[in-house]
């Protein structure tokens, strides 16, 4: 059974959650965002300690508290790490009130019917209880759908919604992400023959089984709007999903109920060469302006 008062604050709390889960692949575009060059390391394992110090950063930061940041999704050596000399999830929960998530899946597969299904995970069951062990709270894993093709479509939603299961079963709530591309020439449709795949893996969970959703903004305003409503899930997020913080946080705005979980539009226009001070006030700043988007 999910952490009680964790899931009270994802069910009530008011604020978003910020994505800090970059994987290697996507790990050096961070950096380089950051200001740090390729140039900065010469193994993975340097340049992951980069990345680990800009996500301490942020998570030091003054602003980065349970009050407006609700949960932080953390990749799987962020997890393994510490932040301010305390283990990862322990210093987010226990010094800042901030629900720690895990991203779990492996990346994605090659595209089939338009879409792109999650990579296989055979070792999942022992990273999950890893996560249990270290306090996690939940779980995120992300598929892609390129083109409205209901079959395409349809794998992407019963894969995710079948590791789901597997992760409910660990007492962890999955936060489960078929991404629509905004760059989807029928993103409209996509996200039509979506929802339907989603209320009908919804509808079939069991009484006491809840997930939450990350979902990109939709086409048509409040488009997902009965799957916040829905009892089975705790909670519908948004990804920014490749928009400037600016224009997501307009078109969050205007889809009542759903929240950020933006990763790309929060550390926009942070630098590692930045003063301490420079950086609190960015950061700060960003984290105001994502939670207004969020509980307007």
């Amino acid at each position: 059974m999910p952490n009680q008062d964790k899931l009270a604050q994802m069910k009530t709390g008011q604020g978003f959650i910020a994505a800090l889960d970059q994987s290697g692949g996507s790990t050096p575009k961070a950096l380089a965002a950051y200001g740090v060059g390729e140039d900065a390391w010469t193994t993975e394992e340097e340049m992951f300690d980069l990345i680990h110090a800009m996500r301490a950063r942020i998570a030091t930061a003054p602003a980065f508290t349970g009050t407006k940041v609700l949960g932080a999704i953390l990749f799987e050596m962020t997890m393994e790490r510490e932040i301010a000399g305390k283990p990862a999830a322990e210093f987010l929960w226990n010094e800042r009130r901030v629900v720690p998530f895990l991203k779990v899946d492996k990346g994605l597969d090659t595209e089939a019917d338009g879409c792109q299904l999650m990579k296989p995970m055979p070792e999942l069951d022992a990273l999950l209880d890893r996560a249990v062990a270290a306090g996690i709270f939940g779980t995120k894993m992300r598929s892609v759908i390129n083109a409205a093709n209901p079959q395409g479509i349809a794998a992407v939603v019963a894969q995710q919604f079948e590791v789901g299961k597997q992760i409910l079963a660990k007492g962890l709530v999955p936060i489960i992400e078929p991404e629509v591309s905004i760059h989807c020439p029928e993103k409209a449709d996509a996200e039509d023959i979506l929802l339907e795949e989603i209320t009908r893996a919804l509808d079939a969970l069991n009484e006491g089984q809840e997930v939450m959703l990350k979902l990109t903004l939709p086409t048509i305003t409040n488009h997902y709007g009965t799957l916040i409503k829905h009892p089975r899930v705790v909670r519908v997020v948004a990804l920014s999903g490749g928009y400037a913080r600016d224009e997501a946080n307009a078109l969050l705005a205007q889809n009542e109920g759903m929240i950020a979980s933006f990763s790309r539009a929060l550390t926009e226009g942070l630098t590692a060469d930045m003063s301490d001070d420079a950086f609190n006030a960015a950061i700060g700043e960003a984290i105001e302006a994502i939670y207004q988007a969020s509980i307007t």
